[in-house]
């Protein structure tokens, strides 16, 4: 599942600029974080990671507004926002990266199917969020999400 190549760049790229990253993840269950930490000498640049499941971890972990879930779900673009946000701030870190999702294969809904994930990525600066839809089975959907988190990162990086 993992690219080395772009895990190494992405190493690279924290340490040379001296970033910190924190991860708050729910439908990746900590698999970003182990992604993140397969690169030896990663504590110089990986403070924490968050796996916040339930809305209550959410909110007590991230401060994830009870509006927001009860308005939009765990599930959407401001839940992903504010997760990392939260985990930069809890963990004191330049960069929090978030997923939240549908992994499958049930809890899904003709609204929010199975396969939906939100991306949250936050700096001093910015919070992106962005919406992907993958198609696979439980385990497939997360590694497409890890990865797509890390192509995100490697990007946002590259622009720092």
């Amino acid at each position: 599942m993992q690219n080395n190549n772009l895990l190494k760049e992405i190493a690279e790229l924290l340490t040379q600029k001296q970033l910190t990253i924190s991860t708050a993840e729910s439908c990746t269950g900590g698999l970003l974080a182990s992604t993140l930490t397969d690169i030896s000498g990663s504590s110089t640049y990986f403070i924490q990671g968050i796996i916040a499941y339930s809305n209550q971890a959410k909110q007590d972990l991230l401060q994830v507004s009870q509006q927001t879930l009860t308005t939009h779900g765990a599930v959407s673009k401001q839940t992903a926002q504010e997760m990392a946000e939260g985990i930069r701030n809890n963990a004191q870190t330049t960069i929090g990266i978030s997923t939240t999702g549908i992994a499958g294969p049930t809890g899904g809904t003709t609204q929010k199917p199975v396969g939906l994930v939100y991306i949250g990525l936050a700096t001093p600066t910015q919070t992106i969020t962005t919406k992907h839809h993958f198609h696979g089975d439980r385990t497939t959907n997360k590694q497409h999400t890890v990865k797509q988190a890390l192509h995100i990162l490697q990007q946002t990086l590259t622009k720092w």
